[in-house]
């Protein structure tokens, strides 16, 4: 029988179509943009990220030298705004120390180095570091977040309580390892979080994963 992973993926692609994400400029506003959509809705973040640009601090080595209090207040709008003013900071020191803020020559280095570097820094846990790898250096890092994990539990593909890296273990012994595929099975899963797979009140009767739910309806996750 066919794996859930690539079950899903088959199913949410015909369902809604290619999902064209992460949606960003530059390599180096992919990374902004995964600091800054922790705990935080994508339509604020976006508007942080447009206040850097006109402010013309895209670029790692203006942002690093840019006020702090100044950063701050551009990227108010996504929230936890200090901390995120931080990291985004210790991420351009980052870069600049390990790459003399050149994004695109990461791609060169192991992954699993890379991985353990960005883990490093302060303020980037696995789900901004995995995101970060796939979507900014379209490396093979497999990103899975809560509504992943909500997405299985409720079909019974893997039981509560599921850290990040058991889930993330999971999905990558169902699939083969390949960047696009993990990008447009992350981004879709995404999708049907937001549109279906709700934290209260779920549409399950809309969502194109209806009929794999077990029978009964959705497994608890509120452990």
């Amino acid at each position: 029988m066919e794996s859930p992973a690539r079950h899903v993926y088959r199913r949410l692609h015909a369902a809604l179509g290619p999902q064209g994400w992460w949606p960003a400029e530059t390599p180096f506003e992919v990374m902004v943009g995964a600091v800054l959509v922790q705990n935080a809705a994508w339509t604020n973040v976006e508007r942080a990220i447009a206040r850097l640009r006109e402010a013309d601090l895209l670029e790692p080595r203006r942002l690093a030298r840019a006020r702090r209090e100044t950063v701050e207040q551009l990227v108010r709008s996504a929230g936890y705004y200090r901390q995120k003013s931080r990291r985004l900071q210790i991420l351009c020191e980052w870069l600049l120390a390990r790459c003399d803020g050149q994004v695109d020559r990461l791609r060169d280095a192991p992954l699993g180095r890379l991985r353990a570097e960005l883990l490093g820094l302060h303020g980037i846990g696995p789900e901004t570091a995995d995101s970060i790898l796939l979507y900014a250096l379209e490396l093979p890092a497999l990103v899975v977040d809560a509504y992943t994990r909500r997405i299985w539990v409720r079909h019974g593909w893997i039981a509560p309580p599921a850290d990040y890296h058991a889930l993330q273990r999971r999905l990558a012994d169902d699939l083969p390892v390949d960047v696009a595929l993990y990008n447009e099975l992350h981004a879709l899963v995404v999708q049907v979080g937001k549109d279906y797979c709700k934290k209260r009140r779920p549409a399950c009767d809309a969502c194109p994963l209806a009929d794999l739910l077990p029978d009964g309806g959705p497994c608890s996750d509120e452990r």
